[in-house]
């Protein structure tokens, strides 16, 4: 079985969306590693949002695609706000990379891998109004005494210097039950702290209950 390796950038956000992917590959079966040196395949979970952060995800695409000549590296995937704006630039500029997936098709990474037994240079732009899947796992990977709980997706607001609503859609809250329900588990593993996240947090509801509730979703 092959063995994956994950470097997530940018912020907590895209972590909680590594640690689905890594959930989902997880559950398949495939081995996770921490040893880039050793793995078959890489996947570098990008940002896109200012420049300094763009950079660092190129170089770090980069240094990676190297082991494909030094290491044991068959198949590098990147994943995140980077390839959700660059894939065009990505796939001309950077050969090594084997598969290309946008913001609305992480939850897909499985049969993304799947198809790379067939062939080469996939790109996975889909939808990125995507709703969030309650049902897929999740591999957290911060420490055991806490982790990030996102309570909603995209924002709303398009302000002239942001870039998230073309990357991340407009805002999706998820259902209070279902935000309670996944901190009941957290806590049932051993988490302590919940750091609650979202693009626009203080706008949390607004989209499926008319009003935001942030306050109400804090009490429960």
């Amino acid at each position: 079985m092959l063995k994956i390796a994950l470097e997530s950038l940018g912020c907590s956000k895209n972590l909680v969306d590594a640690e689905i992917m890594m959930g989902i590959l997880n559950k398949k079966g495939y081995k996770l590693t921490g040893d880039f040196e050793e793995a078959d395949v890489i996947l570098v979970n990008t940002c896109g949002f200012i420049e300094s952060a763009k950079q660092e995800s190129i170089d770090t695409i980069i240094e990676f695609a190297n082991l494909k000549e030094t290491g044991n590296l068959k198949l590098l995937i990147v994943t995140g706000c980077l390839a959700q704006r660059y894939s065009d630039e990505l796939k001309q500029e950077i050969p090594e990379i084997d598969a290309i997936v946008g913001t609305g098709s992480y939850q897909n990474i499985d049969e993304i891998l799947e198809g790379l037994q067939k062939e080469k240079q996939i790109v996975s732009l889909k939808d990125i109004e995507v709703v969030y899947n309650e049902d897929l796992p999740r591999y957290v990977s911060t420490p055991e005494y806490m982790a990030y709980l996102k309570i909603s997706e995209g924002c709303d607001k398009h302000c002239t210097y942001c870039i998230i609503p073309k990357l991340r859609g407009k805002q999706k809250s998820r259902k209070i039950e279902d935000i309670v329900a996944e901190a009941k588990t957290l806590s049932e593993n051993g988490v302590k702290e919940l750091v609650v996240i979202a693009q626009d947090s203080t706008m949390y509801g607004s989209d499926i209950y008319g009003e935001a509730r942030l306050p109400q979703l804090l009490e429960e």
